[in-house]
């Protein structure tokens, strides 16, 4: 496994909020984050249908612009009794056109839900998976998934996107309820980084 050796990592994301968690998660090994929004790099378009298809599109295409090492995740919500939907495309279910709206991307999954008589649990998970690229081409992947269930009415006002409506397994509060750096511990994303770690010299 290729290792990274620097101090100052290139996060491939535009939204403020992730690039938050993945610098706090960071914190302990002494890397400081900047984001492809601090540098003025576009976003590219995600074409692929896999979510590691997608963050290895972010991952090089930062990498590529700015000759650094760049890290990026691809995530979304896999519901089991919707063939895996919106997956790749969990973002694409809260677009308006005008902003996204989370509250109508999750009544949109439970409307579905209900339409297809989908048995109880509802059984879905989070998934993420990180790419870090290097300005060479080569790259390597991080996968993480939490298990769960989709529950309603939505409850708790934490996190963001479809989290509250996800239970994660084990647990009697959705993510939406959960301390937002208690949800940092045990999410997909917690999970994929702690492969992910391995990469730092620390």
């Amino acid at each position: 496994m290729r290792r990274f050796s620097g101090d100052r990592l290139l996060v491939a994301t535009h939204n403020k909020g992730k690039l938050e968690e993945i610098a706090h998660l960071l914190q302990p090994f002494g890397v400081s984050v900047v984001g492809a929004g601090d540098m003025n790099l576009p976003e590219p378009d995600e074409t692929e249908t896999t979510f590691v298809g997608n963050a290895r599109i972010k991952a090089h295409a930062a990498a590529t612009a700015t000759g650094l090492p760049a890290l990026a995740d691809d995530s979304g919500l896999e519901v089991e009794a919707l063939g895996g939907a919106p997956g790749v495309y969990t973002a694409d279910w809260a677009e308006t056109g005008n902003g996204r709206d989370f509250p109508m991307a999750m009544e949109r999954v439970w409307r579905e839900l209900e339409a297809a008589s989908a048995p109880e649990p509802r059984r879905a998970a989070f998934c993420c998976t990180f790419v870090m690229a290097w300005p060479d081409g080569q790259d390597e992947v991080f996968e993480g998934r939490m298990p769960g269930r989709i529950v309603w009415p939505m409850r708790g006002d934490q996190g963001h996107g479809f989290d509250p409506i996800f239970q994660p397994e084990g647990y009697d509060v959705t993510f939406g309820e959960m301390d937002r750096w208690e949800k940092n511990k045990i999410s997909h994303r917690a999970r994929a980084f702690a492969k992910l770690v391995e990469i730092f010299d620390r």
